[in-house]
């Protein structure tokens, strides 16, 4: 039983070492999710409500997306527009509210 355990010990610390040293096959060149993740989300100097201010992640404004920005949260909660079943803004949770149509505002001519 103590050869098994040094045993797994030796194979964990082997296989640990060998991640370690590799690296990244994509080394300074961003992952084609994190590239389109990215442009799925509005840039930080965008004007609340326009139609630049989307989260295309999760089909919400940017500027109201607690998903995105955690600190959005406590203000949320302040005003009681919050699911805590499914840690939401209840003004964003389609689970509660399946007739709930969030829409983007249209582009500005």
């Amino acid at each position: 039983m103590k050869l098994r355990s040094i045993s797994v010990l030796i194979c964990v610390f082997a296989l640990g070492a060998a991640s370690c040293s590799k690296e990244a096959p994509n080394a300074g060149k961003a992952a084609p999710e994190q590239t389109q993740a990215n442009a799925a989300h509005a840039p930080a100097d965008v004007k609340p409500g326009s139609h630049e201010d989307w989260c295309g992640e999760h089909q919400v404004p940017e500027s109201q997306c607690t998903r995105c920005n955690p600190d959005l949260i406590p203000a949320f909660k302040a005003t009681g527009d919050w699911c805590a079943e499914h840690g939401l803004p209840e003004s964003q949770c389609l689970k509660c509210n399946p007739d709930l149509k969030i829409v983007r505002p249209p582009k500005e001519s």
